[in-house]
C-alpha cells in the first residue's frame, strides 16, 4: 500500500480531553475515524500519537490523510474530489431563505453581519476620516476593524491600537505608512503588518488613501501626541504585495496569503482571494473572519438568512457561524479576508 485511503474529503471535528493520548489514523482504513482501530496492519502505515494540551478543546483532525500538518487538517482536502462542494442557490430550501435588509449600515445575519461603510457615519481626527466596522460591541471576540480614509496630499495624526497586533489593507490610493519612525511606500492591494506597541501615521500622495485596519485583541483607536520610535527591527519586512505566483487553489477558488506568520503575525492572518460565479456549500470555521468585498456582487448566506454584498462591503462572521458566500457577478467576487486567531484560511468543516 503506497498511499493512504481517503477516509473522507473533509476534516473531523473532535472535542479532545486535556492530557489524553490519541492515535490518529494514517492509513485511512480505520472504521473509528479519525483514530486508529488497528486496520493499518500490513499496510506499512503506523498511527500518529497525539497528546492533548492542558485543557479540553475542539480540534479538526485530517480525514483525507494528505495533510502536511498531521494529525490536523491543513486544507488539502479542498483539492480532492468532493472536497470543495458547491450548493444550489435555487434549490427549494434556499429559495425559502429571505434576504435581510440593512438597519443603518448593517444587515444582520444569524450571527455576524454585512456592513456597508458607504452609508455609515464617519468620525474625524485631523484630516483623517474613520469608522468602526467590527468591535466587541458588534459581537467580535478577537478583533477590532476600522476603515481609515485620508484625502490626497494629507498626513494623518499618529494612531495606535494599544497592545494589538495590527494588519492593514490598502484598498485604494498610494502613499507612505510610517510605523514607529520607519516609512514604507504602499499602494492598492498591499498588506501591512504592525507589531504590538508600535504606532502608525498615513501619508497620501496624489490620490486619497483608503485603508482597512484590523487589530487583535480588540481595542479602540488611540491618538498619541508624538510618534513613538519603537520600531521592532527584528521584523524588518512589513509590506506584502499581491503576487499571482503565490496563489493557492481551493477547488475553483484561490487565495494568496498576504500578512501571516512568515513576517511575524502570530494571531492574525490576512489573505486576498477570488470566488468564481457560484455558491459554496455551507461550512464553518473555528476562527473569526472578516471579509472585505473588493469587486463583484453576491450574497452572504447563514442558516436562515442571506444579505446582499457588493464592492466596499465588509462581512463579519463569528467563530463556528454556518455560512456560504455566493458570487452572482459573471466574473465572480474578489475579496480580502482576515482570520483570527488562525493561520490557514483553507481550513473549514461541515459537521
Amino acid at each position: 500500500m503506497s498511499y493512504p485511503v481517503v477516509a473522507r474529503p473533509r476534516p473531523y471535528l473532535v472535542r479532545v480531553k486535556a492530557g489524553r493520548m490519541y492515535f490518529w489514523c494514517r492509513c485511512g482504513r480505520s472504521a473509528n475515524q479519525p483514530f486508529c482501530d488497528g486496520s493499518h496492519r500490513g499496510t506499512g502505515f503506523e498511527p500518529l500519537r497525539y497528546v492533548a494540551g492542558p485543557q479540553d478543546e475542539d480540534l479538526l483532525f485530517c480525514g483525507c490523510k494528505d495533510t502536511r500538518s498531521a494529525p490536523f487538517c491543513d486544507g488539502a482536502h479542498n483539492n480532492l474530489p468532493g472536497g470543495s462542494p458547491l450548493d444550489d442557490p435555487l434549490s427549494p430550501a434556499n429559495r425559502a431563505i429571505p434576504t435581510v435588509e440593512r438597519r443603518g449600515p448593517r444587515a444582520l445575519l444569524n450571527s455576524g453581519y454585512v456592513f456597508s461603510p458607504g452609508v455609515a457615519t464617519m468620525l474625524t481626527e485631523g484630516a483623517l476620516r474613520y469608522c468602526y466596522l467590527v468591535t466587541a460591541q458588534m459581537g467580535a471576540t478577537h478583533q477590532t476593524q476600522v476603515l481609515l480614509e485620508l484625502p490626497a496630499g494629507q498626513t494623518s495624526p499618529v494612531m495606535s491600537l494599544d497592545g494589538c497586533e495590527l494588519i492593514l489593507f490598502v484598498a485604494a490610493g498610494s502613499g507612505m505608512i510610517e510605523i514607529s519612525g520607519r516609512d514604507f511606500p504602499v499602494a492598492g492591494t498591499d498588506g501591512v503588518y504592525v507589531r504590538p506597541g508600535e504606532a502608525i501615521r498615513l501619508k497620501s500622495h496624489a490620490d486619497a488613501l483608503r485603508v482597512f485596519a484590523l487589530g487583535s485583541p480588540g481595542a479602540e483607536l488611540h491618538w498619541p501626541a508624538e510618534m513613538p520610535l519603537s520600531f521592532d527591527s527584528t521584523y524588518a519586512q512589513r509590506v506584502v504585495s499581491v503576487d499571482p505566483a503565490q496563489r493557492v487553489a481551493m477547488g475553483s477558488r484561490y487565495f494568496q496569503l498576504l500578512v501571516d506568520k512568515r513576517i511575524g503575525s502570530r494571531v492574525i492572518t490576512q489573505f486576498i482571494g477570488h470566488v468564481p460565479c457560484s455558491k459554496a456549500a455551507p461550512h464553518r470555521h473555528l476562527y473569526e473572519e472578516a471579509i472585505i468585498v473588493l469587486r463583484g456582487e453576491g450574497y452572504m448566506w447563514t442558516e436562515d438568512r442571506k444579505a446582499r454584498v457588493a464592492a466596499g462591503d465588509v462581512v463579519f462572521l463569528p467563530s463556528r457561524q454556518l455560512h456560504s458566500l455566493e458570487a452572482t457577478s459573471a466574473d465572480g467576487i474578489d475579496v480580502v479576508g482576515v482570520i483570527c486567531p488562525g493561520d490557514n484560511p483553507s481550513i473549514n468543516y461541515y459537521d
